[in-house]
């Protein structure tokens, strides 16, 4: 992996992972090769600039591909009291957070574990494995993040994690995607799936799994979803809930693309035949 400045139009290098504006600034994660590269935009996207203070981080070296060969920087969070503040989760690195626009970084992964390490690098920051990390908008220091080894939800910034456990259906707790309510920070919506060698819903049914009490109890939501031999998985970026959070939709790797009006109560099929979904964003 080489160290990489880039200069003229960020598209020619390769897609885009994830992009953040917060204040004057875009934060951008970009994938070359499946190798992500967070980059700081302070004109209108002619130049951008590699943030070498997370680059050349000793603890990057212990970070490691999950599912790839590579890692990957897929989430990023700025806090919308100070754009100066912005989280980050890395598969497999944990998460991480800077207070001063990039200029220092720490690992913030406590409470996080990891099952398939061994028991001694069991709760190492360095190599938790979120599959996404969310940000309340209205109460900003609830985050979500869904991890390889389930789900877990900080009230404090993320500072410190806490598991969620028992997530519907079968006690689960694996997938790609989490929604955080924007006005709540205790609301929250996932799309489970079966681990590791399987990487499908649970019998065949797609389920949306919905807490509003900060995990103490789910909700299965399954009204107009594919209840018989689905093999819908649902990436990261492919989950989004409205500014208003009321509407959420959803696409699948199967090419599939939900939405609901109430909150997941009652889902529509929009189109059954497109191609494999990676990102969904309500405009």
């Amino acid at each position: 992996m080489a160290l990489v400045r880039f200069t003229g139009n960020l598209a020619r290098h390769g897609p885009v992972e994830d992009l953040v504006v917060g204040g004057a600034t875009v934060r951008a994660v970009l994938d070359a090769t499946f190798v992500r590269l967070p980059g700081v935009r302070d004109d209108p996207g002619a130049s951008w600039s590699l943030i070498e203070s997370l680059w050349h981080h000793p603890a990057r070296l212990k970070w490691m591909g999950g599912g790839a060969d590579y890692p990957g920087i897929h989430s990023i969070c700025i806090d919308p009291r100070n754009p100066r503040t912005v989280r980050l989760a890395v598969s497999c690195g944990g998460a991480w957070r800077t207070n001063d626009s990039g200029a220092t970084w720490r690992n913030t992964s406590r409470g996080m574990f990891a099952a398939f390490m061994s028991p001694e690098a069991r709760e190492n920051p360095d190599v938790q494995d979120p599959h996404r990390m969310v940000q309340c908008r209205d109460q900003p220091d609830h985050l979500w993040i869904q991890h390889h080894n389930g789900v877990f939800h900080s009230v404090d910034g993320g500072e410190q994690w806490q598991h969620v456990p028992h997530i519907p259906p079968s006690d689960l707790g694996c997938g790609f995607p989490v929604a955080v309510g924007p006005q709540r920070g205790d609301t929250a919506w996932l799309v489970p799936a079966i681990k590791d060698e399987l990487r499908y819903p649970a019998d065949g049914r797609v389920v949306v799994a919905r807490t509003t009490d900060g995990g103490a109890t789910w909700s299965e939501l399954r009204n107009g979803l594919p209840q018989n031999d689905a093999c819908d998985l649902v990436w990261r970026h492919a989950l989004d809930v409205s500014s208003d959070g009321t509407a959420l939709a959803f696409g699948s790797t199967t090419g599939g693309l939900w939405a609901s009006r109430e909150g997941g109560e009652k889902w529509q099929l929009v189109n059954a035949h497109l191609p494999p979904i990676h990102a969904v964003r309500w405009c």
